[in-house]
């Protein structure tokens, strides 16, 4: 709950406002689209290193590549995402930031495991995953649902 109560008062978050949730949905898919052109970015100069990783030992360093891009994407979300912003730069780009409802802060493995959910339920339940946040409360997703996240405006 965002809500706490101190000497006898409520005191409410910023996350109790409705107005920390308007165009969230939108928002979030282009967050989306703008960290995925940062991770292919960033993997580049990695898949360069793994092609001569594998001249160097005949050919066993491009198996690296089998795991290349998820392990890019994951560093680079437990960096972004796990860090004090709480944002990658694609949600701060659009003003929104993940956060835990009970207000603690979001740690890297959170943030790995928010991010792992959301593949892991689009390669099972490609279309809920979206559809979830047409029905809950706060337009939350599935995986936010699972982990007791919320997605909000950061300007709000």
């Amino acid at each position: 709950m965002s809500a706490r109560v101190l000497d006898g008062e409520i005191i409410t978050t910023r996350l109790d406002d409705i107005r920390a949730y308007e165009g969230v949905r939108t928002r979030r898919v282009l967050a989306f689209i703008i960290d995925y052109c940062i991770v292919a970015l960033l993997t580049i100069p990695f898949a360069i290193l793994v092609f001569f990783l594998g001249l160097l030992t005949l050919g066993l360093g491009w198996m690296l590549f089998s795991v290349l891009v998820p392990a890019v994407a994951i560093l680079y979300i437990w960096n972004t995402l796990g860090s004090a912003d709480q944002a990658t730069t694609g949600m701060k780009m659009m003003g929104i930031r993940l956060d835990r409802l009970d207000g603690t802060h979001i740690d890297g493995l959170t943030a790995v495991v928010h991010s792992v959910l959301f593949w892991a339920g689009n390669v099972i339940l490609t279309p809920l995953i979206l559809l979830v946040t047409l029905f809950a409360d706060r337009k939350r997703t599935l995986h936010d649902l699972l982990l007791g996240t919320v997605v909000s405006r950061s300007d709000r």
